[in-house]
């Protein structure tokens, strides 16, 4: 494996790129994302440390399916196509675990898909809330993260502007559903947050 290092905003590789293979987070926070030939983005995964990019171009064969960029300085380990073949030959549980992250990936995708096409920015907004704080332990006072990106990239993510975003994380924290200081989002109640999505 090699080690590659990005500062913030670099871009790791365009969509339609031949995949040379495949990425595995060190340090740092990456986004995967597809551009309209106007240039608007849709951000599709804000990945961490631990996580693989490009795993379906590596079993695939075919280009990347979309782009990668640093959203923070970040360190990545690089193994190429041909060398994470011959791992997964050898060791077919490797292979395995990344199917498991294939699958995972993909379940996202369709959430994603399904929230652009029937629910409001409101809800959006409260789903992603709460999937970022059912990852996250829970505190004396709630459920505190960080907010993984700023919220011109949130809105990119649930496919809506920088305005609305800002709006309801407001609107949310008036309610006293959430608080935030910074970046970091304290979910005060998980309960009213869940019935902000069931009540769009």
């Amino acid at each position: 494996m090699l080690t590659r290092r990005f500062a913030t905003g670099d871009l790791i590789f365009a969509e339609g790129d031949p995949c040379l293979g495949l990425f595995v987070i060190d340090t740092g926070t990456v986004k995967i994302f597809k551009s309209s030939a106007g240039g608007r983005e849709q951000v599709l995964a804000i990945d961490g440390p631990g996580d693989s990019i490009a795993e379906v171009p590596v079993f695939d064969g075919g280009p990347y399916p979309a782009s990668a960029q640093a959203v923070r300085d970040s360190v990545l380990l690089f193994i190429s196509k041909a060398d994470f073949r011959a791992v997964c030959l050898e060791c077919p549980g490797v292979a395995l675990k990344v199917l498991r992250f294939v699958g995972r990936r993909l379940r996202s995708l369709v959430s994603i898909i399904e929230e652009l096409s029937f629910t409001t920015v409101r809800s959006r907004m409260a789903a992603l809330l709460l999937r970022l704080a059912r990852a996250a332990k829970p505190g004396p006072d709630g459920v505190a993260f960080l907010l993984p990106a700023s919220n011109q990239e949130l809105a990119a993510q649930i496919g809506t502007v920088r305005e609305l975003v800002s709006r309801n994380l407001s609107r949310l924290q008036a309610a006293e559903i959430i608080r935030i200081e910074g970046r970091t989002v304290t979910v005060l109640s998980l309960k009213a947050l869940e019935q902000e999505i069931e009540s769009d």
